[in-house]
């Protein structure tokens, strides 16, 4: 078991509490385990397993809960019982990453926040591996920080020109503007663009003068603009996959400085997708229930649905089904109650059309292709038009599911219509969904409907080159 798995304050309380179910379930996610290697190692069954953590049933026999936590290599140190295994080390403070001054375990003030923007923006690849670590701890004391952290006040009186509201307003509009220039046409160059206007707000944490309230809404914008370069980076399919979080937990820092818990749990959601995109969903089931318990008392529907979806395509790619389906409609309950005056600007593309792409989504990785069909023919009603690129991921992805389903004249008809669009975006993400849709046709190359979509896609793919 990896040993930062004992450091988690959740596995802790969990220990603690004799909570053997949520001890089960946390130590399966956190160590990217299925139920039934949890059984091999405990000697429990995967039914009971499962019934375990879904909170029906209980483990109370004694000689059973220590053959649970031996199983486990639980540290005699964490629980109250004579567990028969070798003499434990001493509980060590848990491992930090070198990260410099982005280390996220360090105080979080302005000087720190600048240091990850640095990292992110104009930082080698060596220092981005140095900042991540190729492990889990850095994303966990990420989050804890996040979530637990003080911040100091971003406030500065400098001899420098003093920050207006004027500038900030404009400064909010390019992050708008570069937003909405990604829906409609994917990230394509915007990455470039999104680092230079990061270096100017860095500019301006540094150099010009400002009062408390002024820092906050500075620090605000370069959240959401650390975000949205993240992503843009992200979508643009850059080769050093673990380059996005360094943008995100820059963000991270920013939102803590502004005040704005809404803006982190933004910056979480897109963790949540690095997470469920790289082959670590379990990270994206922590980010998005980490960001959900701090923003639950803030009344904003929108913002906790889309946090929700993000959940649930963590469980999916878990294969934990129900769990998946509880999320997902937990969402579309939210979404129904509409917008509220407290859900962020940013947030203006969540709707029932995204709400019902995401659980086709959902269900194709749950390989139930015929309930993906249903979704993903609702989610085409009701997503915003112009929005081409979700449009476009959403559509592959239902072309595959008409494919599965054997429907081979309806996917190969949706496969036009992503092509349609293939020819507009720019989007390295995109286009993975396209080849990926691709290859479903390869095995029926001798189908006319099938060999239309080939031949087509061979002509784009020539043109490029």
């Amino acid at each position: 078991m990896p040993e930062h798995i004992w450091f988690d304050p959740d596995v802790r309380d969990a220990l603690d509490a004799w909570d053997f179910g949520q001890v089960s379930r946390l130590i399966r996610l956190r160590g990217v385990l299925r139920q039934e290697d949890m059984a091999q190692l405990t000697g429990l069954s995967q039914a009971f397993l499962s019934m375990l953590e879904s909170g029906s049933r209980r483990l109370t026999n004694i000689d059973k809960i220590i053959e649970f936590l031996t199983g486990l290599g639980v540290p005699a140190a964490l629980v109250s019982l004579p567990l028969p295994q070798a003499a434990v080390p001493a509980i060590r403070e848990a491992p930090v990453p070198f990260a410099g001054d982005a280390d996220p375990t360090l105080p979080w003030t302005a000087a720190r926040m600048v240091a990850a923007l640095e990292t992110a923006v104009g930082g080698s690849a060596m220092d981005r591996r140095r900042f991540l670590t190729a492990s889990g701890v850095t994303l966990t004391a990420f989050v804890n920080a996040w979530d637990t952290a003080e911040a100091e006040p971003l406030r500065r009186a400098a001899e420098g020109s003093r920050l207006t509201h004027d500038l900030l307003d404009a400064l909010q509009r390019t992050t708008d503007n570069l937003r909405t220039m990604d829906a409609s046409d994917g990230s394509g160059t915007l990455t470039s663009l999104g680092n230079r206007h990061l270096q100017f707000l860095k500019h301006l944490v540094e150099e010009t003068s400002y009062d408390e309230a002024t820092g906050r809404r500075l620090a605000a914008i370069i959240a959401d603009t650390a975000t949205q370069t993240g992503w843009f980076v992200f979508d643009s399919g850059d080769r050093d996959r673990d380059r996005p979080l360094s943008y995100l937990y820059a963000a991270l820092r920013a939102a803590k400085a502004s005040h704005d818990v809404r803006l982190g749990a933004g910056a979480l959601s897109y963790i949540a997708i690095h997470g469920y995109s790289t082959g670590a969903p379990h990270y994206a089931v922590t980010a998005a229930q980490r960001a959900r318990d701090k923003i639950k008392k803030l009344g904003t529907p929108a913002l906790e649905a889309m946090l929700l979806t993000r959940q649930a395509r963590g469980h999916a790619k878990l294969g934990e089904r129900q769990a998946a389906l509880a999320a997902l409609g937990r969402a579309a309950e939210l979404c129904a109650e509409g917008r509220s005056e407290y859900d962020p600007h940013w947030l203006y593309w969540i709707n029932e059309g995204e709400i019902h792409g995401q659980a086709g989504s959902v269900y194709l990785d749950l390989g139930d292709p015929r309930s993906a069909v249903a979704s993903f023919t609702k989610a085409r009603e009701a997503l915003n038009p112009t929005d081409h690129r979700t449009r476009g991921l959403f559509l592959s992805r239902a072309a595959t599911a008409h494919i599965e389903q054997g429907d081979l004249e309806a996917g190969c008809t949706t496969a036009h219509e992503v092509l349609d669009l293939a020819e507009k975006l720019q989007s390295a993400r995109f286009d993975n969904h396209v080849t990926s849709m691709i290859q479903q046709l390869h095995p029926v190359a001798h189908s006319p409907y099938a060999q239309d979509v080939l031949e087509r896609r061979t002509a784009m793919t020539a043109t490029r080159s």
